[in-house]
């Protein structure tokens, strides 16, 4: 019985180191990748950077120019689908989280949640063209707007949900017990308590939508021009890098690298942001 068990255990080390290596060599293949994709943004989009980045406006071939109303254009975007997306998303996922768990509808739009949250972008692209680029008749910050809102919702309603199911129940049992009515103990126990949570997932949708070139393709098109009018059509950074990484100019070139770089450090520094709010969170209920 001991050589027995001395086998079955040398089987299992030697399984087990197998696959911690075989694990471990396949995360150091995707951090390779990362790590290379990173510095050569970084090595690049350093040499391109200069002042006149964030005051001028993206310039006709052979000519100098910067980012200005390609880094307007997607700020004014992203915001108005943040601000479009989430009170939508919070209250689906509310609504998942408090009054249809466990229940068939409510598992239901779960489901149909997953699939639009892995829904490829230029679907979502193509359906607001059909649906409001085309009755319009033209291209517009707002279609651009409602585009990137249907990518922040998805992931705001998962968050939210999440967020409010990681609430424990007896707080609910215990304001209830109190005589508080349903709404205000999800605005002001519920809520309160998956804050940095919901707060996360918001900033999360917002990083992703920073780098979406395909919906604004079809919804916002692009605006050599500085433009604040949302209903005309809009410069954003993932088109103008897109198109300009494609140009044979050597300036629409440098100013690619330039706006890949602006685009990855501020995913990056949002990602970090949403980061620190949930080890902040964490730390003060240990």
């Amino acid at each position: 019985m001991s050589a027995v068990a001395d086998r079955l255990y040398r089987k299992r080390r030697l399984v087990n180191g197998f696959n911690l290596i075989v694990s471990g060599l396949c995360a150091a293949f995707g951090l390779f990748w990362l790590v290379w994709i990173l510095w050569t943004t970084l090595r690049h989009g350093i040499a391109a950077m200069k002042p006149g980045l964030f005051t001028q406006m993206t310039p006709p071939p052979g000519a100098e120019g910067g980012l200005a109303n390609a880094l307007f254009g997607s700020l004014v975007m992203s915001i108005a689908a943040i601000l479009i997306g989430t009170p939508i998303g919070v209250a689906a996922g509310t609504w998942l989280a408090e009054f249809a768990k466990k229940k068939a509808l409510g598992e239901t739009v779960r489901f149909l949640n997953d699939i639009l949250l892995s829904a490829p972008s230029i679907v979502l692209g193509l359906f607001v063209y059909t649906l409001v680029v085309r009755p319009l008749g033209h291209f517009s910050g707002w279609a651009g707007a409602i585009a990137l809102a249907l990518i922040v919702i998805p992931v705001v309603v998962r968050t939210t949900d999440e967020m409010l199911q990681l609430v424990p129940s007896t707080m609910r049992e215990a304001a209830l017990s109190l005589g508080i009515p349903q709404w205000k103990v999800t605005l002001q126990v519920l809520y309160r308590s998956a804050l940095p949570g919901i707060v996360t997932g918001i900033l999360l949708a917002l990083a992703r939508i920073s780098g979406e070139t395909a919906p604004l393709l079809f919804t916002a098109l692009n605006n050599q021009y500085w433009s604040h009018d949302m209903s005309a059509p809009m410069a954003s950074m993932p088109v103008v890098i897109f198109q300009y990484a494609m140009s044979p100019y050597e300036s629409w070139q440098a100013l690619a690298w330039a706006g890949a770089f602006v685009v990855t450090v501020f995913v990056l520094l949002l990602s970090i942001l949403s980061r620190a709010i949930l080890l902040r969170n964490k730390v003060s209920h240990d």
